[in-house]
C-alpha cells in the first residue's frame, strides 16, 4: 500500500473491496457490528457499480441499491453530485451522479488502526499472570 503523505492527493490512492469493507465496517455505528463477511460483499456490490471510475450515473441502480447509496452517503463514504445542463428546447435537465469519497475511505481506515492500538494496550493487563496481581498476600 503507497504511503499517504500531505503531498499525495487522496485520488491518487486505488480503493480495493477490503480497504471499502473496512471503512464501511467503521461508519457504520450501531452494537451489532457488522461481520467482515457482509462488509466485503457490500464493498464489493457497491465497487461493481463504479467499475475503474470513481463517478457513476444514478441512473443504473435498482431501488434497494439506491437506498444502499444512501445508506454509504449517511456515513460520507459515498456523495452525490448533480450536474445541469440546458436542452435545445431551453429547458433544464439534470443528471444524478454518486462520486466515491476516497479521503473519508482513509479517514475510515486510520480509525481502525487507533481502535486496534487501543484494544493492544488493554491487552497487556490479560497478559499478567493472576499470582502478580494479589497485593501483601502471604507476607
Amino acid at each position: 500500500m503507497p504511503i499517504i503523505t500531505e503531498i499525495t492527493p487522496p485520488e491518487a490512492h486505488v480503493i480495493t473491496v477490503e480497504m471499502l469493507a473496512k471503512a464501511i465496517r467503521n461508519g457504520i455505528k450501531s452494537e451489532s457490528k457488522m461481520s467482515m463477511d457482509e462488509a466485503l460483499l457490500l464493498s464489493q456490490h457497491i465497487l461493481n457499480f463504479f467499475g475503474f471510475d470513481e463517478r457513476m450515473i444514478d441512473n443504473y441502480l435498482e431501488p434497494d441499491d439506491r437506498g444502499l447509496f444512501y445508506m454509504m452517503e449517511e456515513i460520507r463514504i459515498l456523495l452525490p453530485e448533480r450536474e445541469e445542463t440546458t436542452l435545445y428546447d431551453g429547458r433544464e435537465w439534470r443528471i444524478h451522479y454518486w462520486v466515491i469519497n476516497t479521503r473519508r475511505i482513509i479517514e475510515l481506515q486510520q480509525e481502525e488502526k487507533k481502535e486496534e492500538k487501543e484494544e493492544n494496550i488493554s491487552d497487556i493487563y490479560k497478559e499478567i499472570p493472576d499470582e502478580y496481581w494479589s497485593r501483601g498476600e502471604g507476607e
